[in-house]
């Protein structure tokens, strides 16, 4: 039994020293380090930075985009006014508008005409569906058509979905009418108010 006091002793003496050395370190378990004021590095003194020049700044013109004559600089020699602006050769024309504008100019009642030449109700809802909008056909013998239960408006197209999450059909064109195909077919579709 002495043994184990002995052993127990000096495991109990070996952790006391080690602790002291870092409490010594150490304010403690977990708190920051301890520093004596005499310890402590005294704080740098910074000295003001001049600044250093760096040489005279000097302008001159690019040279011309691909062969074209360099346009008049303001306040060059030979420009007519000295207020003119050198600007980049004149921009194309704008491309067209889509026809269609938003999605919200899409929500309403259509009236859907297949390439069979038969017609049926779909109806594209503003209500939210997931990452689409609700939808819903009515007398479409169509199938792919008939199946309609969501839409959505993208990149200037109308997207209709069936049941599952496939394309039905996609389609573009004003908030009036719509042309486009259905998915599977390719068959073309109509869809006008």
């Amino acid at each position: 039994m002495s043994r184990h006091v002995l052993a127990v002793a000096a495991t109990l003496c070996t952790v006391l020293a080690l602790g002291a050395c870092s409490s010594a370190r150490l304010g403690g378990f977990g708190s920051s380090p301890v520093r004596s004021a005499a310890a402590a590095p005294a704080p740098l003194a910074q000295e003001p930075v001049e600044a250093v020049p760096s040489g005279p700044v000097t302008s001159s013109p690019l040279p011309p985009i691909d062969g074209q004559p360099l346009p008049p600089v303001a306040g060059a020699p030979g420009s007519p006014s000295g207020t003119e602006v050198a600007g980049l050769p004149p921009a194309a024309a704008p491309a067209p508008a889509p026809a269609a504008t938003s999605r919200t100019a899409m929500v309403g009642n259509w009236t859907a005409r297949d390439a069979s030449g038969g017609t049926c109700r779909v109806q594209l809802s503003s209500t939210p569906a997931l990452d689409l909008y609700r939808a819903s056909a009515s007398g479409c013998s169509n199938q792919d058509l008939s199946r309609v239960n969501a839409w959505d408006y993208r990149d200037g197209e109308v997207y209709l979905y069936q049941t599952g999450g496939s394309v039905a059909a996609r389609l573009r064109g004003s908030s009036g009418s719509l042309n486009g195909v259905l998915a599977k077919s390719g068959a073309p579709l109509s869809m006008g108010r």
